[in-house]
């Protein structure tokens, strides 16, 4: 009996001792599994985080060669503008030069052509005189039409070249300046004005709309024609749709 008393005892102790080891074995796994999760977790945080950097910096790469392609484009244009600036200018200074030589032989001209007929020459030589002072008087004309046309490539070049260098740049415009709208689009925002290149536009320009004395708008013009130009609405300032017949002047002026 005793006996069997103290293997029941050592079996209770021994089912205490397992129990108490399973505890503490339990707690062990549980503080292990609690540790791993926030391992885990931070892993994750950590991976998140390198992902989000990588895609800005991936971002912030093709941004940045975005950019380095417009300043390369735009320095290229630059070079280009002042070349054509100085070929034009240099062209421009010639047909002056010529104009002036023209018009010195075609005053030489009118004065012979007055001492022929105070002198009573024959009328074939007063014919031939007047022959070549026509003739000097259509050659002046047109070189006074290309010379025009010259002055005002040259303008232009010098005001995309002035675009180019300087980021704030205000493009003037003649003073007496004055137009209408011709087409608006209110969909697109851009409009089409009745006055262009003959009128001194140039591109960039901008230009105050209004009707009947109110502000309406302000444009920038994005193409130059002739006698036309295209122009779209600057946002932010429009204070009313735009309709066809509306007054255009400068915004800038020249001085």
């Amino acid at each position: 009996m005793l006996i069997r008393i103290s293997l029941v005892i050592a079996i209770v102790l021994g089912l205490a001792a397992t129990g108490l080891n399973f505890v503490k074995v339990k707690e062990k796994v549980t503080t292990y599994k609690a540790g791993w999760d926030t391992e885990k977790a931070e892993h994750q945080k950590f991976e998140s985080q390198y992902n989000q950097t990588k895609s800005d910096l991936d971002k912030t790469n093709a941004v940045l060669k975005t950019t380095q392609e417009t300043l390369k484009a735009t320095e290229e244009q630059r070079d280009k503008a002042v070349a054509d600036l100085e070929t034009q200018t240099k062209r421009a200074e010639k047909l002056t030069e010529d104009l002036t030589k023209t018009r010195k032989e075609r005053d030489d001209a009118q004065a012979d052509l007055a001492s022929y007929k105070a002198s009573g020459l024959s009328s074939q030589q007063a014919a031939a005189a007047a022959k070549d002072l026509k003739r000097l008087n259509d050659t002046v004309t047109a070189m006074g039409t290309e010379n025009k046309v010259l002055l005002q490539r040259v303008k232009r070049v010098e005001n995309k070249l002035a675009v180019y260098e300087t980021h704030d740049y205000v493009v003037p415009l003649p003073p007496g300046l004055k137009g209408k709208v011709l087409v608006a689009d209110p969909k697109w925002n851009f409009v089409v004005l009745n006055v262009g290149e003959d009128q001194g536009v140039l591109q960039y320009g901008e230009f105050l709309v209004n009707r009947n004395g109110r502000l309406v708008a302000k444009v920038r013009v994005s193409t130059v024609q002739k006698d036309r130009s295209v122009a779209n609405v600057i946002p932010g300032w429009q204070l009313g749709e735009v309709m066809e017949g509306d007054v255009v002047i400068p915004a800038h002026p020249a001085s």
